[in-house]
């Protein structure tokens, strides 16, 4: 059983920029790390369906929903410390949601942005953009 736990978000304004980080407990007593998972971010905005934002594959490699967040969000880990980030810049309202991280530990094909193939989740976090 893996657990997600992410970081407190926050009230930003327009431009503005934050880090969300999404931590894996549970890996210490197993001999896996935050690398033996693909973890995608979500996010769903009041009134609208949940949202791929991006997310990165077992091998590091990271991917992004260019329609929504274009080159402002940028998504990394650090395995020491079973965590992955997401760097977001120059905000705006529309990015208001709640964000979501998820781990695929499967190992089949990683569909990133179907939502439902995804084994674990974080409680989300509360991002509002001010205009």
């Amino acid at each position: 059983q893996v657990q997600l736990v992410e970081s407190e978000g926050g009230l930003v304004q327009t431009g503005g920029s934050l880090r969300l980080s999404c931590v894996a407990s549970e890996l210490t007593f197993s001999r896996h790390t935050i690398s033996n998972y693909a973890v995608g971010w979500f996010r769903q905005a009041p009134g609208k369906e949940r949202e791929f934002v991006g997310g990165i594959s077992k091998f590091g490699g990271t991917l992004y929903n260019r329609d929504s967040v274009k080159d402002r969000f940028t998504i990394s880990r650090d395995i020491a410390k079973n965590t992955v980030f997401l760097d977001m810049n120059n905000l705006t309202p529309e990015d208001t949601g709640v964000y979501y991280c998820a781990a695929y530990a499967g190992r089949g094909a990683w569909d990133a942005s179907n939502w439902a193939g995804y084994d674990y989740w974080g409680q989300g976090t509360q991002v509002t953009v001010s205009s």
